[in-house]
């Protein structure tokens, strides 16, 4: 048997095969995943945690998820008593370190020596959770009490058995069983398919070489992380965003985030932020922290080796009863509408510090749907969940992505085919939206529109926001649009309907969702010409557009006026220095 040394060579080798652990556990959850939310948008997160719960690896899926595990992993390693090998531990408790009721978390231990030297999770988007709206994802709720099954720390699995008393105290309070189950079931697989991935690279390399290399790979992170803060120049930075409402209340939520750069060090702080709400926007305070450590690595580096050494350096505090770090009961399910404004914030407060390494503000909600009813064809229940993907905001060097899901998410969308296949409903509009991206230098990128048209009564309950306030252009850039829900657009029962809330929608009846743009970067008169005329034959900006924002001329052949552009350009100029 070759042996093994703990060296720069072999850290890599073990991040790489920790990683490659943690993605074929998250492509085995979407394949067998029975529900469009899993198999389809891809809500779900994999990892692998050290036995104290810290990150060591995680898989390349969605980002706002995994900074739950390890604050959710502390908190069961404290709890639970004994770990056996086979064991799968399941929670979904915001209050315990998760996101809201309908990301379900498991965890099960690496048992080397009657012992844990890690842990596999993974979280996932559940179709339903019971609660008092169907699809759980509504928006203008009070407490957490009304959102849905609170599940503390029990062993689902124990010693690689199911307990079928969990098993059907959760069945009794779902309203669709057959599908939630059998993804919790199929989360179960892919941990124990992780346990056993986990154990041959312990044998591999030994347990010694195994930790020490986790161990040199936290440092290793840890270290990158505070070189770049160092060369950061110290000092207090502000941003601020803003919610439409929470849901209930028609007044603005603020987020402020306060940085503090102290040598290699880096405080964030909450201070000035709203209080908790009535509404259930609150964001529980992995979310919170979550929403700072994407940012961070996307700042820094996004293909960095992500583990708790990534985020040694950076310490995040928030006062109790704000917003951002709530008091049970309060309601948490809208809490993505608050984790985006902490992003869009904390690039805001680092734009003057970085500005080659942020972007101009982000479509920055999560436009979450849930349609249920009873399908006409199977006389069964439905939920059919919809995530849809709006302007990504305008970058250094380039153009927003268009159609792009929220910083956080990185969800795919359902395809139209899907949703027609398993619901009944039809998808009659599914484009982007001409001149919702902010113009700039670089330009916002554009968003989306989706028509659906319900061929049963169904109910809708849904989460969204930014139908007020635009997201923001930066160094001179334009804001980007807003959004809408707008029910029968165009007819005489055309209706406009809150971001947050629950709502009947009758058979016939047509729901047209437009997503916000994003901003732009730099001004749109420094913008090439033929990347304006290029964006006016995609149908991404219109000739009016290119005329008003960009002061490009463009003749009924879409072809360049260069005489008169350049003549508008230099009287643009001209103003600007005067």
């Amino acid at each position: 048997m070759m042996k093994y040394k703990a060296d720069a060579v072999t850290m890599q080798v073990i991040r790489y095969a920790l990683e490659a652990v943690a993605d074929d556990m998250g492509y085995n959850l979407m394949r067998m995943g029975r529900t469009t939310i899993v198999k389809e948008i891809m809500d779900i997160n994999c990892g692998v945690l050290a036995a104290d719960g810290g990150i060591l690896a995680q898989a390349h899926l969605c980002p706002l998820m995994i900074f739950s595990l390890p604050e959710t992993a502390a908190n069961m390693i404290r709890q639970v008593e004994k770990f056996n090998d086979g064991d799968i531990i399941i929670s979904n408790d915001p209050y315990l370190g998760g996101q809201h009721l309908l990301d379900v978390q498991l965890f099960s231990p690496v048992i080397i020596e009657d012992k844990p030297i890690a842990f596999v999770a993974n979280i996932a988007h559940q179709l339903d959770m019971g609660g008092a709206v169907p699809g759980g994802v509504a928006g203008g709720l009070t407490e957490i009490y009304q959102e849905g099954l609170r599940i503390p720390f029990v062993k689902l699995y124990q010693k690689g058995e199911e307990d079928p008393q969990i098993f059907s105290f959760i069945s009794n309070n779902i309203r669709i069983p057959e599908k939630t189950m059998e993804d919790i079931r199929a989360q179960a697989a892919t941990t124990m398919i992780g346990v056993e991935r986990i154990k041959a690279l312990v044998l591999k390399y030994g347990q010694d070489v195994f930790l020490k290399c986790t161990s040199m790979l936290n440092q290793y992170s840890e270290k990158k992380v505070r070189a770049f803060i160092e060369s950061v120049p110290d000092g207090d930075y502000t941003g601020i965003d803003y919610l439409d409402d929470d849901g209930i209340v028609d007044t603005p939520v603020k987020i402020q985030l306060n940085v503090h750069i102290r040598g290699d060090e880096m405080a964030v702080d909450f201070d000035g932020s709203s209080p908790q709400t009535k509404g259930n926007v609150n964001c529980p305070w992995s979310c919170t922290k979550g929403g700072v450590f994407y940012t961070m690595v996307g700042i820094v580096d996004p293909y960095m080796a992500l583990n708790s050494g990534t985020f040694a350096p950076i310490k995040v505090s928030s006062k109790k009863g704000l917003v951002t770090n709530p008091n049970l009961p309060a309601g948490v399910t809208a809490r993505s509408q608050t984790m985006t404004k902490i992003v869009e914030a904390m690039l805001r407060a680092m734009s003057g510090v970085v500005p080659d390494r942020i972007v101009a503000g982000s479509h920055g909600q999560a436009c979450t749907n849930n349609f249920s009813g009873i399908h006409p064809e199977t006389n069964k229940r439905f939920s059919y969940i919809e995530i849809q993907g709006g302007g990504g905001g305008a970058r250094p060097d380039k153009d927003g992505p268009d159609g792009q899901d929220l910083h956080l998410g990185r969800f795919m969308n359902t395809p139209v085919e899907a949703a027609e296949i398993e619901y009944p409903v039809m998808i009659e509009r599914y484009e982007f939206i001409k001149d919702s991206g902010g113009a700039g230098k670089y330009r916002g990128g554009v968003s989306t529109r989706r028509d659906i048209r319900f061929l049963t009564d169904v109910t809708w309950a849904r989460y969204s926001d930014r139908q007020k306030f635009k997201p923001l252009g930066i160094f001179g850039g334009k804001d980007g649009s807003t959004s809408s829900l707008i029910l029968n657009p165009g007819t005489s029962e055309e209706q406009k309907c809150k971001s947050k809330g629950v709502d009947q929608i009758k058979a016939g009846d047509l729901l047209s969702i437009c997503l916000p743009g994003s901003g732009g970067y730099g001004p749109p008169e420094e913008r090439q010409l033929q990347a304006v005329q290029a964006d006016v034959i995609a149908g991404k900006i219109s000739v009016q557009s290119a005329l008003e924002d960009y002061k490009v001329v463009l003749d009924e052949n879409l072809n360049i006026d260069k005489t008169a552009t350049d003549f508008l350009r230099s009287k643009k100029e001209a103003l600007h220095e005067a």
